[in-house]
């Protein structure tokens, strides 16, 4: 049977402070099961970002730029469900790592299904990203720690860039 209808289209928000490879194996999943995925770059004022907006929105295109199907967009002020309705996306897309990351994202894909009708689809990550974070790729490259296993070149260079001096 041939597929009939409109693009099935995604959206996998996230602040990417900075993005990372378990973002990037999640991204491109996601790209495998719908027409489109746009990579939402969100702001969240109560953090304090290591990379402003436009860099993370620069690092997100340079390391995407070369998989068929995904925009990288900000995502502006507003509710996710209503940047999803706006862009006529049906799915949102996280990456799951552990069980307290469902127990946080659960209500959330509750109520932007009430708000829009947006479903959420969760991706379990790959085994050897559950650890990963953005938060911990920061810390341990400050410390010295080796990270480049886990962040594209891109990244690794601009970390490089803005490693506190201790």
């Amino acid at each position: 049977m041939q597929y009939v209808g409109r693009m099935r289209r995604a959206v996998c928000p996230g602040s990417f402070d900075p993005i990372h490879n378990g973002h990037l194996e999640v991204i491109a999943r996601a790209a495998n099961l719908f027409d489109e995925v746009i990579v939402a770059v969100s702001t969240n004022y109560a953090k304090k970002y290591r990379f402003g907006l436009e860099e993370r929105l620069t690092l997100a295109r340079r390391t995407l730029g070369a998989i068929s199907g995904i925009l990288v967009e900000p995502m502006g002020e507003g509710l996710l469900a209503e940047f999803c309705r706006e862009r006529g996306a049906s799915a949102i897309v996280k990456g799951l790592r552990s069980s307290s990351d469902f127990d946080y994202e659960l209500p959330m894909a509750i109520m932007n299904r009430q708000l829009t009708g947006v479903e959420t689809v969760f991706l379990p990550a790959e085994a050897h990203y559950v650890h990963l974070s953005s938060t911990l790729v920061k810390e341990v490259h400050d410390l010295g720690g080796d990270v480049a296993d886990y962040v594209p070149r891109s990244v690794l260079a601009r970390l490089a860039e803005t490693r506190p001096q201790h």
